[in-house]
């Protein structure tokens, strides 16, 4: 396989894309898990701490989804400057399903560090153990 090779390079692209999607309502979790805070400061939030590069689009509505699943609440605060925003806390089941979550990822982080460790030795085969 080569790495040059313009079908690879979108296909590794595509994949990383769904990772990410996959992580993303953890690491919304996780965002708020000591604060509450509004939409815009969630997406720095996750860019500056996770490389998580999202758009309003895409966390507003896992916001309504987990705000309707009792994880997240939200409230209008007023500002003395500017408009009114919505700030988002997570409630006492988010808080526990962020943890259940985070136990999980640690766990499957951790396994996959095993299984991926001789990749990080540099030594590339033609997927027959041949060098």
């Amino acid at each position: 396989m080569n790495r040059d090779d313009p079908d690879t390079q979108q296909s590794a692209d595509k994949w990383e894309v769904q990772l990410r999607k996959g992580c993303l309502e953890l690491a919304v979790l996780a965002a708020l898990w000591d604060q509450k805070l509004y939409g815009l400061e969630i997406l720095k939030r996750l860019e500056s701490d996770s490389d998580l590069v999202v758009s309003d689009g895409t966390v507003y509505p896992l916001l309504s989804r987990l705000k309707a699943l009792g994880l997240v609440r939200s409230e209008w605060i007023v500002a003395e400057v500017g408009h009114p925003r919505r700030y988002y806390a997570l409630t006492p089941a988010g808080k526990r399903r962020a943890q259940d979550m985070a136990r999980i990822w640690a766990r499957f982080t951790s396994s996959m560090s095993k299984l991926l460790a001789p990749l990080g030795k540099g030594k590339e085969t033609d997927g027959h153990g041949n060098r």
